[in-house]
């Protein structure tokens, strides 16, 4: 059944760069934003509490991280699907792969959230948490925890908008978020004098509104997306198409967040003013990065469209053009970090400490010598994604990690932070090399396609509906 009525697909006309730009600016802008009240909740806690309550916060960032790339991960997982048939004009299996998306996202956010509050304690004790920063990294991170489901369904809504090729409504609400956040942040953490957990319940509170904001507008503006209660009942095909899709994505994310974590452990062994540079540090990296996450997620929903709309040589076109925009962003990134490094970290902490700066500084200024292959990592990641390759971005994923882990049992104990400085650019360049192969047969596979013929993915089945219910 493919109506396709109320369906528009812009993705996959016109202009291919024009449109992934499009698609990808209020992304970006969105994204600076959630970065923003990120740094407002770091700024904030660093100028009213002190350096002590920002190592704690900073200690167990990477946990939440963690956990939220997986939640994020899952959702987008979810609504790759979604694209996928919205591509296709197939306004039924829309529906039901909506109703799945919504059951499903809830459901892994309770899992997770329950399971993290439920061994916290040992979580903690992994991270080799000084006793002197526990009790206030114990008190941040037990909220968001908690309140991983407010986050868990704006992802939800967010990622169904950006899958029938709306980003711009998402952000609007993110604004929003923003902004109540900034000022609970003040509220509760300044005159209500409610320590490093009352930045942690700003960010949740301001979550839940954006959800809740998100989910009325959604139910109102699109009636291709109001589901029923025949909607969310598990299909057993479209479902393992679903979950393939939304574990693939989350594992992805969550490797690589792994890694992250595992050198966290060695990162908090070298004491608070090395764990706040190293906080300050990774801010400036996701605000460099950024580009990098945004046209990764364009490119995962413009190849899903226009792989259920058949149309393989607009995938092609889209990647190798965005791969140059992001290599260009590379370049003004390098003489930002030397010309105005310092600046910047001292804008992001408040701090004028020489050795937080200076450690800060040297990070910065080795790792981002070689963006050029994250740039690449997360395109073709997020590219495979969309066009039905979930193996080769986790097996990439899982190397990331591997390469991290074996730093913190063999470089760090012998250079100390310096291991740190090292790790990612070495893990990037022995990750990005299965990507590149898989990539580029993917792109000489598209190259003899005609343009306009459906082309259905090996082993994906995305194009149509599930067989038996078609």
């Amino acid at each position: 059944m493919k109506t396709g009525q109320g369906i528009k697909t812009p993705l996959t006309e016109g202009n291919v760069i024009k449109g992934i730009l499009g698609f990808g600016l209020p992304l970006l802008i969105g994204q600076v934003f959630q970065l923003f009240y990120g740094l407002v909740d770091v700024r904030v806690v660093g100028e009213i509490l002190g350096e002590d309550a920002l190592a704690a916060v900073g200690a167990t960032s990477t946990l939440s991280d963690l956990l939220v790339g997986f939640l994020n991960g899952f959702t987008n997982g979810l609504a790759i699907i979604l694209a996928t048939y919205y591509g296709a004009k197939n306004e039924k299996y829309v529906k039901k792969a909506l109703g799945g998306t919504i059951v499903l996202g809830i459901l892994g956010a309770l899992l997770v959230s329950g399971l993290s509050l439920l061994f916290l304690s040992r979580i903690l004790e992994f991270l080799n948490i000084e006793e002197a920063l526990l009790t206030q990294a114990r008190a941040y991170i037990s909220v968001i925890l908690a309140g991983l489901l407010c986050a868990a369904l704006y992802n939800v809504c967010a990622a169904v908008l950006r899958a029938i090729g709306d980003s711009f409504t998402p952000l609007i609400f993110l604004i929003v978020a923003s902004f109540s956040n900034i000022g609970l942040d003040y509220l509760l953490v300044g005159p209500l004098s409610m320590g490093v957990a009352g930045a942690a319940y700003a960010t949740v509170i301001s979550q839940a509104g954006s959800a809740l904001l998100c989910f009325l507008y959604v139910r109102k503006k699109y009636p291709v997306l109001r589901v029923s209660r025949e909607d969310l009942r598990p299909e057993r095909e479209l479902w393992h198409k679903l979950l393939t899709s939304a574990f693939s994505m989350a594992f992805m994310i969550s490797f690589v967040q792994l890694g992250t974590f595992a050198l966290q452990t060695s990162i908090n062994t070298f004491g608070g003013k090395v764990i706040v540079a190293h906080t300050a540090a990774r801010k400036a990296t996701g605000m460099f990065m950024l580009p990098f996450a945004v046209l990764g997620t364009a490119l995962a929903t413009f190849c899903g469209q226009n792989l259920g709309a058949g149309k393989p040589d607009r995938i092609r076109e889209g990647i190798l053009k965005t791969v140059l925009i992001t290599w260009g962003w590379c370049i003004l990134v390098i003489a930002v970090t030397y010309l105005w490094g310092p600046r910047l970290i001292q804008m992001i902490i408040a701090s004028d400490d020489a050795q937080i700066l200076g450690t800060a500084c040297r990070y910065l200024r080795f790792d981002t010598l070689f963006y050029f292959v994250p740039a690449v990592i997360s395109l073709f990641r997020n590219s495979m994604q969309g066009f039905g390759d979930t193996r080769t971005p986790v097996f990439s994923s899982m190397l990331e990690l591997l390469g991290k882990v074996l730093v913190v049992l063999f470089l760090t104990p012998r250079i100390a932070y310096d291991g740190i400085i090292l790790a990612e650019p070495m893990v990037w360049i022995v990750m990005v090399i299965p990507l590149v192969i898989g990539m580029a047969k993917r792109l000489k596979g598209t190259g003899r396609k005609p343009q306009g013929r459906k082309r259905r993915p090996a082993g994906s089945g995305l194009n149509d509906a599930p067989r038996n219910q078609a």
